[in-house]
């Protein structure tokens, strides 16, 4: 569970170190400029790094579901090769779905105004600045979208409902609660992440102001990586023992 809560922060520090900085410009200089490569790149690493996190999301609530559900097993089936396996596929995910956007993206055609409204470097406001014709890219959107959306949320949704009913039939109280209570921080940080990528880009947005799309896009990007830390943080026994002894050491010297 450490291992992968390690891979999550990697994630998560990369993406702020990928938009933070230019955000922060942007909003104190009251807009920003940015080359078309450096446009590209931003986005790239953006979506590596959210398609690893939907990955990881599913690895680890397979990881919680061996735990519940097979916890004599568990040792024997989550070890540590197994573990890293899982982690360098979801990487592999992540990198492999920007390729076709690296290929196709630089040969857009830019003819008109060329300022993104918007917060950062994202495929929908990139591709509505091209005279070009975006068709295939649209395409390859939601080809690449779904799967990287769907498997992930599929193998969520089957991995929690079999935690749920293997914790109903746990006969006291106590035994329910301190099962379930090993997979509640990821649960929050599931629901945070999903929802608001589904906000972005599942639900039609023909709707929605701009300046809505913008606080829908830094939740699943600034604030998720924000509060992924601080939930784990604070849900976690182990972790707050730690920092109380820290403290302790730190105020006794």
């Amino acid at each position: 569970m450490y291992f992968f809560i390690s891979q999550l922060s990697i994630s998560d520090i990369v993406v702020i170190t990928d938009i933070v900085p230019n955000l922060l410009y942007i909003l104190l200089n009251n807009g920003g400029a940015i080359k078309l490569f450096e446009c590209i790149t931003q986005f790239c690493f953006l979506s590596a790094s959210e398609t690893f996190e939907c990955f990881l999301l599913s690895v680890m609530s397979y990881d919680r579901y061996v735990a519940i559900c097979n916890p004599l097993r568990y040792s024997t089936i989550m070890t540590s090769k197994h573990c890293v396996v899982l982690v360098v596929i979801s990487w592999l995910f992540g990198f492999s779905s920007i390729l076709i956007y690296i290929m196709n993206t630089p040969n857009l055609h830019f003819c008109g105004p060329n300022i993104i409204d918007h917060l950062f470097c994202d495929i929908v406001p990139l591709l509505e600045l091209a005279c070009s014709d975006t068709f295939i890219i649209h395409l390859v959107v939601y080809a690449i979208g779904i799967p990287i959306v769907l498997i992930p949320t599929t193998i969520i949704v089957v991995s929690y409902t079999c935690i749920i009913l293997v914790v109903l039939r746990i006969s006291s109280s106590t035994g329910r609660q301190k099962a379930f209570s090993t997979c509640s921080s990821h649960l929050i940080v599931v629901s945070i992440f999903y929802w608001t990528l589904f906000s972005v880009y599942i639900v039609p947005t023909n709707g929605i102001a701009h300046s809505m799309s913008k606080i829908l896009s830094l939740l699943y990007t600034v604030f998720t990586s924000f509060i992924n830390p601080i939930i784990y943080s604070l849900r976690n026994e182990d972790i707050r023992k730690a920092v109380q002894e820290t403290i302790q050491k730190n105020v006794m010297q």
